[in-house]
């Protein structure tokens, strides 16, 4: 018998609580005007004192941070910016919205995560930013992209669209770089009932900038001091992510749970490469990939049995 769309076990949906949805609705009702970011400088406040830095930006999606940090380092036309070969499209889009060149590393084909003897090897004088990516929720290995970046002065913007609360030697992603960017995507481990964004910096300097850049250069009201973009995040999505950033710690825990069960019932599957995580990790999981070699026929096989799946990325 067919499967119906009803019956499928999802990759991803919405977990909206009476909680967020009571936040929501005053965001709805009352958010503007005076109380117009009372969600958003809240939940920017939180984030900033839960991933243990001076600032944290609320954008309107990861791309947009992204973005903003690019400009905010001043990365123009005619530079190049060093990201991996896998990830999703928006890491080389944000380097193309500045007008530079994306140049594409290798990534550690255990980790999927941005290879860092690839990156030196591409490094030259018009290299202006280095873009690792934690991706599926695993860390890149960031001692290392750390020691390229201070050798030769170029400044790291972490992609942890995928990374909230993963760890590498104990340390948060998006905490190593110059600007960390991060994803409240609904599909995301800390996500919002929309698309939504923020970056992190311990820069006084690049934060001021940021916010001038996500609001159309303006500093107050009708202050315009630079060119901008709108890219911010509304309230609507701070009031729902003020209450699942109270849920985290239990998020992240249910899905490294979840992946736990994965590795002790496929481990002895024959052609299926499981995820590998070294002892510096903590990966969050905001996706289990694995590899097999027959991928579109296993797809098939999962749906009919009631079980969705996705390939990330298509190559």
């Amino acid at each position: 018998n067919s499967i119906s769309s009803n019956d499928l076990i999802l990759t991803a949906g919405p977990s909206i609580s009476q909680r967020e949805m009571i936040y929501s609705s005053d965001a709805a009702i009352n958010g503007w005007n005076t109380k117009w970011s009372k969600y958003i400088t809240k939940f920017e406040n939180e984030f900033a004192n839960y991933i243990g830095v001076k600032y944290a930006i609320s954008t309107s999606s990861c791309t947009g941070a992204m973005h903003i940090a690019l400009m905010s380092l001043g990365i123009k036309s005619g530079d190049e910016v060093i990201v991996p070969d896998i990830t999703w499209v928006s890491t080389a889009n944000a380097v193309r919205l500045v007008g530079a060149v994306p140049i594409f590393a290798d990534v550690d084909i255990n980790t999927w995560t941005l290879d860092p003897v690839s990156v030196e090897k591409l490094i030259t004088n018009k290299t202006k930013a280095i873009m690792p990516v934690h991706l599926y929720g695993h860390p890149c290995e960031m001692d290392k992209i750390k020691k390229i970046s201070i050798k030769y002065k170029i400044p790291i913007i972490e992609d942890a669209a995928q990374a909230i609360g993963t760890k590498y030697k104990n340390k948060f992603v998006g905490t190593f770089g110059e600007v960390g960017c991060f994803s409240a995507h609904p599909l995301k481990n800390l996500n919002a009932i929309g698309d939504a964004g923020y970056l992190v910096t311990n820069n006084n300097k690049l934060a001021k900038k940021a916010k001038l850049l996500r609001n159309h250069g303006i500093e107050k009201r009708n202050k315009v001091l630079t060119f901008g973009y709108v890219s911010r995040m509304d309230n609507l999505q701070a009031s729902v992510l003020n209450i699942r950033l109270k849920k985290i710690k239990k998020i992240i825990k249910t899905r490294r749970s979840n992946a736990k069960l994965y590795f002790t019932l496929l481990q002895n599957l024959k052609k299926v490469i499981l995820p590998i995580d070294n002892k510096f990790d903590f990966n969050t999981y905001h996706t289990f990939v694995i590899q097999a070699e027959k991928r579109n026929e296993l797809k098939s096989y999962l749906e009919k049995k009631g079980i969705s799946t996705a390939i990330h990325y298509p190559i």
